[in-house]
């Protein structure tokens, strides 16, 4: 091929030419070969690029609360007070505000309170008691809370201080506490929470301890009422229709308390379980001891209906599952839950 003359060069030009363009849609074949092979692969049919700028990202469910079922925007610390329930104690502080209220049989017949408090804190509690043996397998289901109480016999005292299962807020050794002056000692110990929680940096964390919320589960009869009775005590859980809440009376006077109006509850569980007596002696007998590990059957209020249940918490690190009659998840009403321990 010449270096030079016009027709010579003319024609190594039209041919440099047609290369050029012979080798650029082959590249434009294979490319596109290429891309093809991969959205094939991957079943995706448009580029990544257009994907990404209209694609909707899904949205996440919402935080709830594990005792209460009602939306939160975080979990917080767990705060366990032992409450008296005496009727020298009525009406007592701070109870509208838990998210568990528990109530226990304690010596001479009579019942003390197990306020649970996570997603909301009154500004105060009280009237605070002391604690019972039973308090602490009751209390397990909750990891490590915070523990808020006026004392102990001197051997469960002890006992208490040594386990690892509760931030200790013995009222002994915590501050955040102070005594009424409308109403004699022993019945005017009260507290502020935040200071409490305020020395419980490790208390644990709300989590699940059984309980499931949700539309209720079919079957139910219709309820106006139900109670449950110790020796010295009685509750009584009436409906309300207007509430959508059953109200709590005890001793036949309905509960109320000095901040918060009337006591009521989205959902109550009678849960009937062995009442045996202590290890430890108080005030010269040994007091019952509700066991909250087991199982049983529980009655389940909720919506103006009671299904007969069952309950099962086999290990005391564990939480407390309730079941139909049927085996379906005996599900809650959102809102405070009580639960009574009775005996069977």
């Amino acid at each position: 091929m010449p270096l030079n003359g016009g027709s010579g060069t003319m024609e190594w030009t039209r041919h440099r030419q047609k290369t050029a363009l012979v080798v650029a849609a082959v590249v434009v074949v294979v490319a596109g070969l290429v891309v093809g092979a991969i959205f094939a692969l991957t079943g995706r049919t448009t580029p990544a690029n257009q994907t990404a700028s209209t694609a909707t990202p899904s949205p996440s469910l919402p935080l709830v609360s594990p005792f209460t079922g009602e939306p939160v925007s975080r979990l917080k610390p767990v705060l366990a007070v032992k409450i008296d329930n005496i009727v020298y104690a009525r009406p007592q502080t701070g109870l509208t505000r838990a998210d568990i209220i528990y109530a226990l049989p304690v010596e001479g017949g009579l019942s003390r309170l197990m306020a649970i408090f996570s997603t909301h804190l009154p500004r105060v509690v009280g009237p605070v008691r002391s604690a019972r043996e039973d308090d602490i397998e009751l209390l397990r289901q909750f990891g490590r809370p915070a523990f808020a109480y006026s004392g102990a016999t001197n051997t469960l005292l002890p006992y208490i201080h040594r386990t690892a299962r509760i931030v200790d807020l013995y009222a002994g050794i915590a501050g955040g506490y102070f005594r009424g002056t409308n109403r004699i000692a022993p019945y005017n110990l009260y507290a502020y929470p935040k200071q409490l929680l305020a020395q419980a940096p490790k208390a644990s964390i709300a989590h699940d301890i059984g309980f499931r919320f949700g539309p209720a589960p079919a079957g139910g009869k219709a309820t106006r009422s139900a109670s449950v009775s110790y020796p010295m005590t009685s509750f009584r859980f009436s409906w309300s229709p207007a509430k959508g809440r059953w109200l709590v009376s005890m001793d036949g006077a309905p509960a109320v308390t000095t901040d918060g109006g009337r006591l009521s509850a989205a959902t109550v569980v009678i849960q009937y379980t062995t009442v045996r007596t202590s290890r430890f002696i108080e005030y010269g007998s040994r007091p019952p001891y509700a066991e909250s590990t087991g199982s049983g059957t529980a009655l389940v209020l909720r919506d103006g209906k009671a299904w007969t249940a069952h309950w099962s918490r086999p290990d005391a690190n564990g939480g407390t599952t309730f079941t139909t009659a049927s085996g379906q998840p005996m599900t809650f009403a959102s809102g405070q839950v009580w639960v009574v321990l009775a005996a069977r």
